[in-house]
């Protein structure tokens, strides 16, 4: 049931990937039809430490590893100890080129998310790309556009979107418990103790270790020697050449539930505040104004506040009792009736609780979020969160970081992909690659 790759030789491919990760440049697809409900999908799966162990065991379920990589000889060789069976790479480019695959997962960081996707999907391969899509705005709005061309069954992995209190929080709003929305506050707890940010760039290194393929690790990311713990294995977040910072990481989780209940598309301005942004690594803290056109969940125009770092809305706002205990990670849409709250992981609730003392919460079915991407490649369901729509929820969010590093308010054309008279924001838009990728 496999599709063999185009590509017959690595040369072949390397300029294939090459010109595809130059240039950078999804409607959900649907997936191969006629095949047995037993049919499971040949995986591959690129990073398999971390999230990537995640990822690799949750899609098995639904598909049969054949091939795995990571730049860190350690983690490639545990993942073999799981699935012995599969053939190992540490460079994603040449398990691209192995014959048998039909399908891969990214769990890498950021900065690689879309040179390996861009390259998988030119090959006709399905992707299932962890979030945020992409490390740039302008490479979100590639990868739903290559997506649609190779009609490839795509989905971001964000998994909460297919929880029942997500579902839930979603329901209430479209079905007008609340009314009309006028603003959704945000937040989250990141960057915190997770991982540091605002930090200046090591200037010594040392050569890695021998377990780990250090210019493999890099990838499109410019050139920097290795400095144990401030990269690899997990620290990367907090830099810009290879993360997205707090509202990267949590954003497309975050704002998820507000895009899918409001429907809403890209913003209309987008402004930040927050400490002088640091050339290297992302901010101790950021509040984030996003305004968007009205939608028929919403009046006019809706307002949309990310905070972080802990910092949040004020709590007379919620309309909650007094001994409500709160919620580290959330969201709380402000409605013409009252509002609605949905945290990370709190269930959905409504404000003020005497009013809405007779609401009945529905209970939507929760449904598994990996297992709906293998369904959909052989046939049998669509995918939730495809590329269509799940980058251009990574452009918005995305676009605050364009906003904070620009030190500007943007003024967005989404159909040019401008940020309209601020020429410097065009850095942070889209992103140059090293020489050789």
């Amino acid at each position: 049931m496999s599709r063999q790759p185009t590509v017959t030789t690595r040369r072949t491919f390397l300029q294939r990937a090459a010109a595809t990760s130059a240039a950078i440049l999804a409607a959900p697809a649907i997936g191969r039809t006629g095949l047995a409900a037993a049919d499971r999908v040949p995986l591959a799966n690129i990073g398999v430490g971390g999230k990537g162990w995640t990822d690799m065991i949750e899609t098995s379920a639904g598909g049969d590893v054949v091939a795995i990589c990571d730049v860190d000889r350690d983690r490639l060789d545990k993942a073999a100890e799981r699935f012995p069976k599969a053939k190992k790479f540490t460079d994603w480019r040449k398990l691209l080129e192995h014959k048998g695959i039909d399908a891969v997962t990214v769990s890498t960081p950021d900065h690689m998310h879309a040179p390996i996707s861009l390259a998988a999907m030119e090959l006709g391969l399905h992707v299932y790309a962890q979030k945020p899509l992409t490390h740039s705005v302008h490479e979100s709005r590639e990868m739903a556009r290559l997506a649609e061309q190779k009609n490839v069954v795509t989905q971001m992995g964000i998994q909460h979107h297919a929880s029942t209190r997500i579902k839930n929080a979603v329901h209430l709003v479209q079905n007008g418990a609340i009314g009309k929305v006028s603003e959704v506050h945000t937040w989250t707890d990141r960057p915190g103790t997770f991982w540091k940010q605002g930090l200046d760039r090591p200037k010594q290194g040392q050569t890695a270790p021998a377990n780990l393929a250090w210019d493999l690790w890099l990838g499109v990311a410019p050139q920097r020697p290795y400095v144990p713990q401030f990269y690899h294995p997990f620290h990367w977040r907090g830099w810009w050449a290879f993360g997205t910072g707090a509202l990267g990481d949590m954003g497309c989780h975050i704002l998820d539930p507000v895009f899918t209940a409001l429907q809403l598309g890209a913003p209309s301005q987008v402004r930040a505040e927050g400490p002088e942004p640091h050339p290297e690594s992302g901010p101790l803290w950021c509040v984030i104004h996003y305004t968007f056109p009205g939608t028929k969940f919403t009046t006019d125009q809706v307002r949309v506040v990310w905070y972080e770092a802990g910092k949040q809305p004020p709590r007379a706002i919620f309309k909650a009792p007094s001994n409500w205990k709160g919620s580290t990670n959330g969201v709380l849409f402000i409605g013409e009736k009252g509002n609605a709250f949905v945290g990370f992981p709190e269930p959905a609730e409504l404000f003020p609780r005497e009013k809405f003392a007779d609401y009945k919460l529905p209970e939507m079915p929760a449904n598994n979020h990996y297992r709906q991407w293998t369904s959909a490649i052989i046939g049998q369901e669509k995918a939730a969160c495809p590329f269509a729509y799940s980058g251009s929820l990574t452009e918005a969010v995305l676009l605050g970081n364009v906003a904070f590093r620009s030190g500007e308010t943007i003024r967005w054309n989404a159909k040019k992909l401008k940020a309209q008279g601020v020429p410097k924001a065009e850095q942070f838009v889209k992103r140059e690659y090293r020489t050789g990728w």
